[in-house]
């Protein structure tokens, strides 16, 4: 779809969607840029409180992965208005605040329609200098790839809506899905990353091929260092996927080698569309025990060295089950 986009021939802009990045940055000054962008989906659990705050968390998530600090946020809600009550989105908005608040971000208002489904989300505006910004475009072979919170998230909100997990197995992942990459970020900026980017609705393999494609290189990634959560290998091996996931394995054909010892669910993990997932981090290798001290220190979800980045064919991805 990038494509129907118009080129942009501004120098104020420092990061369009040319190179697949989280947000927009643009230049206000010598020291000054402001990061821009938006997230909304439907619920993923069935607490409204949870679902805001997971939303909130979400959408700060592409801030701090350009290592920039939020400022304010607009709410977006589309709500069936003659099936839910309004009491009930007021829930899903404490839900939101009470995160917003935590990121010291400001919500000024937003927009609202009426809609089929229920859907919540944000635009969410932040400032960074452009000297210390992180994108996904400096990638370097030798780098180690790191990631911060545990993947299975997909597969695990659709067990929920599906009816195959009770709401209290989804207690890990709501713990991780609305925990902040503000302490990952931090950590990653104080160390000195190559680059970085979020995980979401692409999966590991998808954000990590948009910034192998940004950087020019290719990568090898390791099946038994991935952080995984409970219960997300079974309800993969018994066909309990999002379409999202499967239509992210599906893309992997043409860039990813895997090795012939992983499963159908291996892969799958590997690709799950996730919501409010951990930022990837590429490292210089001499930096890599600092950062892995930092991120504990900030107690990220996950400190993981999950794979390596390597010369090769830009985008290209080799999956092993261990390096």
């Amino acid at each position: 779809m990038l494509r129907h986009l118009p080129n942009v021939g501004d120098a104020r802009v420092l990061v369009d969607a040319a190179t697949r990045d989280d947000a927009a940055v643009f230049r206000l000054s010598e020291d000054r840029a402001l990061v821009a962008t938006v997230d909304f989906f439907t619920p993923i659990v069935d607490d409204a409180a949870a679902w805001g705050a997971i939303a909130a968390a979400n959408a700060l998530s592409d801030v701090y992965a350009m290592g920039a600090t939020p400022l304010f946020a607009l709410n977006l809600v589309g709500w069936p208005r003659e099936q839910l009550p309004f009491e009930l989105l007021g829930e899903v908005l404490a839900g939101a605040s009470g995160v917003m608040e935590r990121a010291r971000c400001l919500v000024l208002g937003g927009h609202s329609i009426d809609s089929v489904e229920p859907l919540v989300g944000m635009a969410v505006v932040g400032e960074v200098h452009p000297d210390r910004m992180l994108t996904n475009a400096g990638a370097s072979p030798g780098d180690a790839l790191v990631l911060t919170k545990p993947l299975g998230t997909g597969l695990l909100a659709t067990a929920l809506k599906r009816g195959s997990l009770l709401e209290t197995g989804m207690a890990e992942a709501v713990r991780s899905m609305t925990t902040l990459n503000d302490g990952a970020a931090r950590a990653a900026l104080r160390i000195g990353v190559s680059a970085a980017t979020d995980v979401t609705g692409f999966g590991l393999l998808g954000h990590l091929a948009h910034m192998l494609d940004a950087s020019r290189v290719a990568a090898e990634i390791a099946y038994e260092s991935l952080p995984i959560l409970a219960h997300a290998w079974n309800l993969a091996s018994r066909g309990i996927v999002p379409g999202g996931t499967q239509r992210n394995l599906d893309a992997t054909a043409e860039r990813v080698a895997w090795a012939e010892d992983l499963t159908e669910p291996d892969r799958l993990l590997c690709c799950d569309a996730q919501t409010s997932g951990g930022l990837l981090l590429a490292v210089p290798g001499e930096k890599e025990a600092a950062l892995l001290d930092a991120l504990r220190s900030e107690e990220t979800p996950a400190a993981a060295v999950v794979g390596r980045v390597v010369a090769g064919e830009a985008g290209r991805i080799a999956v092993t089950r261990r390096l």
